[in-house]
């Protein structure tokens, strides 16, 4: 179950904390991503799997989420005699701050409209609730 926000703003959240908060990544997807980050050049799925000691297949389903969250992006190698491989580098950090303030003002406008409806619903259920006479 999530932590309720109050837990949350209690607890001392990292900036990498981001990744989990904001796209629910989980501790291997944040350990891909700073592999990635700290890697001089892009790293096809094996090099990261080797930096972050896991499987291939586990180290693949990570690259997926990171794509799919665009914390990552993937740029395909051709071989001069035909084939290619994909090499994973991380999106441009102002990109990534970008689209996650993008979601707070979303997420923040939501909940004020979520806490005005909250308001209205239970400020009219005072005014039409029958007032007990002694």
């Amino acid at each position: 179950m999530p932590d309720s926000m109050s837990e949350q703003l209690r607890r001392d959240m990292q900036c990498e904390g981001l990744l989990e908060c904001f796209h629910g990544l989980k501790e291997l997807d944040k350990e891909c991503f700073r592999a990635l980050v700290e890697a001089e050049e892009p790293l096809t799925v094996d090099e990261l799997a080797d930096a972050v000691d896991r499987e291939r297949s586990t180290a693949y389903r990570a690259v997926q989420r990171l794509l799919q969250t665009g914390f990552i992006e993937k740029d395909q190698i051709n071989y001069d005699q035909g084939g290619y491989y994909h090499v994973y580098s991380p999106t441009d950090p102002s990109q990534i701050a970008d689209e996650m303030q993008r979601m707070l003002n979303d997420w923040y406008a939501k909940m004020g409209q979520l806490i005005q409806e909250f308001e209205n619903k239970y400020e009219q259920s005072e005014s039409t609730a029958p007032t007990v006479e002694s």
